[in-house]
């Protein structure tokens, strides 16, 4: 039987109000496993207004209590970390060890939130003026949501909610309705954990939902993971409602691969980069640029191999490589492998003739594409699938310059045996994050994650100290205890 979810609104599940459902799939399967509520204005306006009668109780807690919620629920993240990553592999395809991966990285956030206490120590200066100190300190913002994609169901809202939570926030959350069940276990986790009522709600939801959260004006600050179209609209429609606004949008991660570079170490990463989670990682490495023939020809046969021999299966069995995560998103990638085609690339492995691509589920084999072009759309747009393209340069400057030229600047890595070759590409290079010999440079959680360029929308990153920053104002006193009567002032006070 169908399994039917609900939203999570004050500590209960809630039907949605307005009777319309959406399909969870099984991507290993293609079979309707759930259906999913979507929110209307109604049930948005019923999560916020639960968030914010519990937002003043949970404001007042003081932050050492608050960090010992963070503890509980990290504790009991590690004791369902199995259950959690085999939904994540139900709902959303990928393999149960990168679903577990998954888990981890979320649960370092948790960590992270649970240090509290000291990140929201302020400064304190005595005596600025004589009798006068003055100090600033950090404040909640109230009510805040986060907007989270189908490809990271458990791990990008333990990006934003526990550093909110952990700074007083009440918090609305609107996964993506392709991969709801993950959030209603954390969830329940975070009740468990011992969060009051109201604190963390979820709505399931598309388009109608986002733009309620938009339009209320009790919701001070929306954070976003997802496409750049989206991202960039989200955050103008955002700051134009007076909110704060993050907003993370898409990326083409580009891999240099310099001639001095470990030819087999490069492709054994590029590899897992570039086809692990079937390419549906923001930080997926989908272009790799290779300076010199020479280069690009080892590099390209050795990817060959490793492509052709790729385990692709059900993500349970734990194979290289699972599904994509609906058949909608496999006709996209499709569609490009068949454009890159049509524009002149060079398709050396064809993931759409492997044979899981012709049985059930949304399965599609890894392409790899040599002598693409910059001005082919398979380069300059973002795929989000198990495509990987090789371009090919004369030097290290046009490596550098066609990595800056780009639209995206997410993430990068550059691939080499000097030091002083790796300084300078990190050093110059126009992006957000950088891999020296490292393919996936996420950040750990007490750093930041985020890119430049049309990657990111509003000024702060996520997690680490900028997380802190942006689900928190300052407010700075200036404080005198005057002996005696007080004396009028009508020039500009100065502290001489």
């Amino acid at each position: 039987m169908t399994r039917q979810l609900h939203h999570h609104i004050a500590g209960r599940e809630r039907p949605g109000g307005g009777g319309h459902h959406g399909e969870v799939f099984d991507p290993a399967t293609g079979q309707v496993a759930a259906h999913v509520p979507l929110a209307d204005a109604d049930d948005v306006r019923m999560a916020v207004d639960a968030a914010h009668a519990a937002f003043p109780a949970w404001a007042a807690t003081p932050p050492l209590q608050r960090a010992r919620v963070m503890f509980r629920l990290r504790a009991l993240i590690e004791r369902d970390a199995d259950a959690l990553a085999r939904t994540i592999t139900a709902e959303h395809g990928k393999t149960i060890s990168d679903a577990r991966g998954e888990v981890t990285r979320g649960m370092e956030v948790v960590e992270f939130a649970a240090g509290i206490p000291h990140l929201l120590k302020g400064e304190f200066s005595a005596e600025v003026g004589r009798g006068v100190d003055s100090w600033s300190e950090r404040a909640p913002l109230g009510v805040v949501a986060g907007i989270t994609p189908f490809n990271f169901p458990v791990m990008v809202p333990l990006w934003m909610a526990p550093v909110a939570l952990a700074c007083g926030n009440a918090f609305v959350l609107k996964p993506s309705e392709k991969v709801p069940s993950a959030a209603l276990h954390l969830a329940a986790l975070m009740r468990e954990a011992g969060l009051p009522d109201g604190v963390f709600n979820v709505v399931h939801g598309g388009r109608e939902a986002v733009e309620a959260l938009v339009a209320d004006p009790r919701v001070q600050a929306l954070s976003f993971v997802g496409s750049t179209p989206v991202a960039q609209a989200l955050y103008r429609a955002g700051s134009e409602a007076g909110k704060r606004v993050q907003a993370l949008g898409g990326a083409k991660n580009h891999a240099v691969v310099l001639a001095d570079a470990d030819i087999e170490a490069a492709a054994d990463a590029l590899l897992g980069a570039g086809y692990g989670s079937a390419g549906e990682r923001c930080m997926a490495i989908s272009v790799a640029v290779c300076v010199g023939d020479a280069t690009a020809d080892a590099l390209v046969a050795a990817l060959k191999a490793r492509v052709e021999a790729l385990r692709i299966g059900q993500g349970l069995d734990d194979p290289d490589m699972g599904p994509l995560v609906d058949a909608a998103h496999r006709e996209r990638v499709r569609g490009y492998i068949d454009l890159g085609v049509a524009e002149g690339a060079q398709l050396v492995v064809d993931g759409r003739a492997h044979a899981c691509a012709q049985g059930p589920g949304f399965f599609l084999g890894g392409s790899l594409f040599d002598r693409v072009t910059p001005d082919m759309r398979i380069y300059r747009e973002e795929i989000f699938g198990p495509v990987l393209c090789v371009l090919r340069v004369a030097d290290f400057e046009a490596a550098l310059a066609l990595v800056d030229g780009h639209g995206y600047g997410n993430g990068t890595a550059v691939f080499t045996r000097s030091g002083g070759a790796a300084r300078e590409y990190a050093r110059r290079v126009q992006a957000g994050m950088v891999g020296i010999n490292v393919p996936i440079p996420v950040p750990m959680a007490f750093h930041c994650f985020g890119g430049w360029k049309r990657s990111i929308f509003g000024p702060l990153h996520m997690h680490g100290p900028d997380g802190v920053r942006f689900f928190t104002r300052l407010k700075t006193v200036t404080a005198r205890w005057p002996e005696g009567a007080a004396v009028a002032e009508f020039v500009m006070p100065t502290m001489g």
